[in-house]
């Protein structure tokens, strides 16, 4: 029997969702079968998930094509027409076992993701290749950003529960993964819909006291719009809580700000930062950014510009906006295409000196690295670091820097 080939797109949820797919398709005994798990986040996310599924069908002769994920849920009659494709299947039927068993199956099994409004607990072996884990804490979104498509191709926000969380890090981690990034749609949301109402800060908390092998314990982007006293005392007293954290900014302009329907204001921002680094001095952050939103001017931009080197953002993930059919910005008077990639060069640019000046202050500095492969890893800031001489994979290893380029750190194992 060959094992089931997945290619996975997009985001860590679906990385995570991928093992979880290539867990059942092999215990149901599939053989020879291709699963392209989708990402629609923008338009040029949907045309590469296209692209990939052409190309699998294409360069697999005889093996079955399977399409799930954001793009397939979103246009499953679209996907089914490809040829080659045998089946699309909807972001809550590829969580399921027995949409993998053997026998027959229907050519389009999605459903309504809207009426969907829990999701099951579900354990993963590990990940290929990976001492690094994503694992998914919760599902959906209830908000409606004016860019985004998500919430009607993810559903509601729905979480999981924290005692299923727990014994999902801790298989992990007894399985020798040595980092657990938590995983989500909007992990700032978590709880809502669970007794009690528990917060993201209460997740983090609760798993560092019950999972004492846990060794490194990372998030994954939040919204800046929270604020969560335990997340803020779980950064100050918890050391195995990374001081690594990636913002979802969009913009630091408050009209645009306000356009694309955001929870928070450039004044949010900057006072979450400044929490933050109260409680965790060292910390740094990360941010997304989109480029060039509609109606956006050379003097909001030039606010985002500003704003964003005040907080100190460290690591930079631009986007130039793409317009998203069935999104209200997509209906909003444009920027320019040039504009919108002179504006995300301008960002990249900041970010290219953000991080280079970040790295030159780390040489010298001693660093706890995760090793990836061999010679590789990233420390607790997220920095990639490269070692004199190999490592086990999966340890954590103390790194004397003793050089930086514009991209990464060098340093000696001590």
């Amino acid at each position: 029997m060959t094992d089931p080939r997945i290619i996975s797109l997009g985001c860590r949820l679906n990385a995570f969702e991928s093992e979880l797919m290539r867990q059942h398709s092999s215990a149901g005994g599939v053989e020879n079968v291709v699963i392209i798990n989708t990402c629609t986040v923008t338009a040029e996310a949907e045309r590469q998930s296209r692209q990939a599924v052409r190309k699998a069908a294409r360069n697999n002769d005889g093996a079955q094509i399977i399409v799930t994920g954001c793009a397939a849920q979103l246009d499953p009659e679209g996907f089914a027409a490809i040829p080659g494709v045998n089946r699309v299947i909807g972001n809550a039927e590829k969580l399921e076992p027995q949409t993998f068993g053997q026998g027959d199956h229907p050519a389009i099994q999605v459903a309504d993701i809207m009426t969907v409004h829990e999701v099951a607990p579900h354990l993963i072996d590990g990940f290929d290749n990976r001492t690094r884990a994503f694992i998914q804490i919760q599902q959906g979104c209830d908000h409606r950003c004016t860019f985004c498509i998500i919430p009607f191709a993810r559903g509601p926000n729905r979480s999981i529960p924290m005692g299923a969380i727990a014994q999902q890090i801790r298989q992990l981690s007894e399985a020798g993964f040595g980092e657990i990034v938590l995983s989500g749609v909007d992990i700032a949301s978590y709880g809502a819909n669970l007794p009690g109402n528990p917060s993201l800060g209460d997740l983090v908390r609760r798993l560092l006291a019950s999972v004492p092998e846990l060794k490194r314990l990372r998030l994954s982007s939040i919204d800046p719009a929270i604020m969560d006293e335990a997340l803020f005392r779980a950064l100050a007293e918890e050391e195995r809580l990374m001081p690594h954290i990636h913002l979802s900014l969009q913009a630091m302009d408050n009209t645009i700000l306000k356009r694309m329907k955001r929870r928070h204001l450039v004044s949010d921002a900057i006072a979450f930062a400044e929490r933050v680094r109260l409680a965790r001095p060292d910390v740094v952050f990360g941010a997304d950014f989109i480029a060039g939103f509609p109606t956006e001017t050379d003097a909001m931009f030039a606010n985002t510009l500003r704003a964003v080197e005040d907080m100190g953002i460290t690591h930079f993930h631009v986007f130039p906006y793409s317009e998203r059919a069935g999104t209200p910005a997509a209906k909003m008077p444009v920027v320019e295409k040039a504009i919108r990639k002179t504006r995300a060069e301008a960002l990249r640019l900041l970010g290219s000196r953000a991080i280079g000046d970040y790295l030159g202050t780390r040489v010298g500095k001693i660093e706890k690295v995760l090793i990836e492969n061999n010679d590789t890893g990233f420390s607790e800031h997220y920095v990639p670091v490269h070692l004199d001489r190999p490592a086990a994979s999966g340890s954590i290893e103390t790194i004397k820097i003793t050089r930086a380029d514009d991209n990464r750190l060098y340093g000696s194992l001590t």
